[in-house]
This record gives C-alpha cells, structure tokens and sequence, in this order.
C-alpha cells in the first residue's frame, strides 16, 4: 500500500558524511553505545505492510536496536479496522513528513533514528541506514540514560551533555506489546493471520530537556508496560533526530 514518495534528503550529502564517519569510528558496536531507534509505520489493512511487520520482528530481537510498531489508522476505511491504529500515531507519522521533508505519508514506512526514512520491507536499505545510524553514534553517542528506582519510582536519569547545553528535546516513554496475532477477517489482508511486533501501546512525553543532567519519575504503571514486552526512554529533538535512547525488555 505504499504511496508514491519523494526523498528529498542529499543522498550524496549523508553518503560523504558517513564515509568520513567509517574511517574515524572504526568497527561499529561498541558495548556501551546507544541502541538505533527504528520506527515502523504500518497498517492491518495495508497488504505491503506484512513484510515490514516481519522484519521489525527480527529487528526487535536485536540488542543495538529499539525497534517500535506504531499503526496507523488512515487505511482502516477500505475494510479492516487495525485494533491497534490511532490517530495518535498517524500524526506522529505526518509530523516526520514535515520534518524530512516528504510530500505524503505511505506504508510501510521506517524511520530511523528521526533522521532518514526507508520503506519498511526494503531490508537491505534498513540494514545500511541502520549501520549509517551506529556509525554516526560512535563518534558522536550523546548522553546516557540509566533506568532504575529512586526514592520508591522508577526513574530515567539523563546525564549532562557534553557542554551542559541541547537543542530543546522531549523526554518521550514509549511501551509496547511484544507480540499480537490476528484473524483478518476483511480489507486487503482478509482471511490471512498477522503477527505483529513490538505495538506501540504507549507514548508519553515526560518534559523537556535541554541538556542538563535530570531525572524524570516514569509512569505508575512502568513495570507492567514492561511485563507485557518493554518500554524504551527516548530524548528527541524538536528536528526529530534522537540524542539519547535506552530500553527495557521482558525476558518472556
């Protein structure tokens, strides 16, 4: 289902930056360095969109990756309503076409780390985008985040950049469902069943941050978010690119 798009990213621009990036940070992956954000926009009633579903599903396995499912709900007229879309989430989608400059929204689409978009069942081009991602973070990994209790709640603490000032940032907690299959009983996927990963079930802005070390109490209900697949921690700038990134997974 996906729409005509326009990339109006420099290509030639990233390629050179990332070049120079290769040659200064070495081999990619090292122990302590942030996890890519990778943010899949997709629909039930979106027959290219299970692909995509599949490859967020390996994605969400690995450890350097915080892979998030948001579906949207602009497809739900041609038949299926997608029990997991909202408008929330569609809003969130029209508000990186505006940052990367796209003309349309479409799926499957991939963000990834607020920076370039892809389409979702395009593994190969994911995959390098993703690599571009741990290269830049290598040589430019932006502050920690550490997850744990402070007096009695569960808190994010953020520490300091490096100069004590940021670009002005939301502290977003996202949580999410590990894994959701469904009967699809109408639309361009009907009478096929759908395994989805890592839904989306929460995005909740927590304040804002703008370079200073801080910490901020997550949600009351933190422990079960992560009970029933995870959550991740997330600053984004208001250009959408995430500075700092950390997640939590149950075990199940």
């Amino acid at each position: 289902m996906s729409k005509r798009r326009r990339c109006t990213l420099s290509e030639t621009a990233a390629a050179g930056l990332l070049a120079v990036l290769a040659c200064v940070a070495g081999p990619a992956g090292a122990a302590d360095q942030r996890p890519v954000v990778v943010e899949l926009f997709t629909s039930q009633g979106c027959s290219s969109c299970p692909p995509a579903d599949a490859f967020l599903a390996d994605l969400a396995k690995r450890d350097d990756v915080i892979a998030l499912g948001f579906h949207v709900d602009y497809w739900d007229y041609i038949g299926w309503r997608d029990p997991f879309a909202s408008s929330a989430n569609t809003g969130r989608q029209r508000a990186y076409a505006r940052r990367l400059g796209l003309s349309t929204i479409y799926t499957p689409q991939m963000v990834v780390d607020g920076r370039f978009d892809v389409v979702g069942s395009h593994r190969s081009v994911a995959k390098a985008r993703i690599e571009d991602a741990r290269r830049r973070l290598a040589v430019m990994p932006g502050p920690a985040i550490k997850l744990g209790d402070q007096d009695g709640r569960h808190v994010a603490t953020i520490a300091a950049a490096p100069d004590g000032k940021a670009e002005p940032c939301r502290v977003l907690f996202a949580a999410w469902r590990r894994s959701a299959t469904t009967d699809v009983r109408k639309g361009e996927n009907a009478g096929r069943q759908l395994l989805d990963a890592n839904i989306v079930t929460a995005l909740e802005d927590l304040g804002g941050w703008t370079g200073k070390a801080a910490s901020f109490p997550l949600p009351l209900d933190a422990m079960q978010r992560l009970a029933e697949g995870g959550y991740a921690v997330l600053v984004q700038s208001e250009s959408g690119e995430f500075v700092a990134a950390e997640q939590r997974r149950s075990q199940r």
